[in-house]
């Protein structure tokens, strides 16, 4: 009951785990980070001889059985160590010296927060593979002029290659969600690779500032950091409309119009 107020459901479908594990990468020598490790349902399927897997696991009575598990049949575990944290509070450039993947099961309600907490390790991080509700993976794979495209759909994609690769039933769960759920592959780098952004914080708040009133224009939205001559003139610099609305631009052209601004005297960008 714990986890389900915690927003949390179990991958309980075998099948659907195993389905699951043949879309993640098979390197032996491999470390996962799995978030949301619950009773080990994925975890077990994560493990393999060679490969570390780090689980970890918010409820601390889930996690000391996992870690009663894991200790009590060590080939059947092996290189499986759990935690009990918060991932939100995690260093993972303290857990982990090197590169490694994350899947995770995440509560769907904190999903935002959670990947924008993983991007602050995108240096380390080869790709991301979560389940979440439907919904949010269709924005966050949406693209420039697509209804669902938004500021979680460029944050993301400035940081990975994100794509849909399953839709998940609530049969699939215990409890079930009221919700289909997904899950969603992010490989990682993503466009900052290309766009050479020296603040990427300040970048991101800019885009979400082009966001903040989805249905309006750019230059309406913008009037708070720039004069309307300014954003005129940055627009048409990079060839776009007067009337250009934040859900039409792909991640360069957000890259090019912030340049552009933020080379001129444009405070607060």
């Amino acid at each position: 009951m714990a986890r389900q107020r915690m927003g949390q459901h179990f991958l309980s479908d075998s099948a659907w785990r195993k389905r699951i594990l043949e879309t993640l990468p098979r390197g032996a020598s491999d470390v996962w980070v799995e978030i949301g490790a619950g009773h080990g349902e994925m975890t077990q399927l994560l493990a393999a001889p060679g490969r570390r897997v780090i689980a970890i696991e918010a409820d601390a009575r889930l996690a000391e059985s996992l870690r009663q598990k894991t200790l009590g049949r060590p080939s059947v575990w092996p290189g499986v160590e759990v935690l009990t944290g918060n991932v939100l509070s995690v260093d993972f450039a303290t857990i982990v010296s090197g590169r490694f993947r994350i899947y995770g099961n995440l509560p769907y309600y904190i999903t935002s927060p959670i990947l924008h907490h993983l991007f602050d390790f995108a240096g380390q991080i080869d790709s991301i593979h979560v389940v979440i509700q439907f919904e949010v993976a269709a924005r966050i794979a949406a693209g420039p002029g697509h209804r669902a495209y938004g500021y979680l759909s460029a944050a993301c994609q400035f940081y990975t290659r994100p794509e849909i690769v399953l839709r998940i039933p609530p049969g699939a769960f215990r409890p079930p969600p009221k919700v289909t759920s997904a899950l969603l592959k992010m490989s990682l780098p993503g466009e900052r690779a290309a766009l050479a952004i020296a603040d990427e914080k300040r970048f991101l708040g800019f885009v979400q500032a082009c966001f903040s009133q989805k249905r309006k224009t750019l230059r309406n939205n913008l009037r708070a950091v720039a004069s309307d001559e300014l954003l005129h003139g940055a627009l048409a610099a990079i060839s776009l409309s007067p009337d250009t609305r934040a859900e039409q631009l792909s991640l360069p052209q957000f890259a090019a119009l912030y340049k552009h601004l933020h080379g001129d005297s444009a405070a607060g960008l």
